[in-house]
């Protein structure tokens, strides 16, 4: 059964989803954000391939005693490592129909900062 909080959220993405498409030149950077975790993946949605992938699970970031929004900082540095050794240098940005604030702006800005442009 939908709440009221996933049925907007679930409004608010399809709307965004409709607008953003990722291509080879330019892939899409979906953001998935759990109570615990936060998980993000570069996907060409022309060929349907998840092109790279990091979450806040991976060892090295899950074992750290930080807060969620330094720990998604740590996932946006990690996927923009994995962007630009794949040859990837821009990308759209899907925030999934979460607020742009705390642990999505956290993850976005440290993308920035590893070289992705969005």
């Amino acid at each position: 059964m939908a709440t009221k909080k996933t049925s907007r959220r679930a409004k608010i993405r399809t709307r965004i989803r409709s607008r953003i498409t990722g291509t080879t030149v330019r892939p899409r950077l979906s953001v998935f954000r759990s109570n615990t975790d936060i998980y993000v993946q570069i996907i060409d949605d022309l060929k349907g391939h998840t092109l790279c992938a990091a979450s806040s699970r991976e060892k090295d970031i899950a074992t750290g005693n930080d807060n969620k929004t330094a720990k998604a900082a740590l996932v946006g540095k990690r996927i923009a490592e994995k962007a630009v050794a794949a040859g990837i240098t821009s990308v759209v940005f899907d925030r999934g129909g979460y607020l742009y604030h705390g642990r999505v702006k956290s993850l976005a800005d440290a993308a920035r900062e590893g070289g992705l442009q969005f």
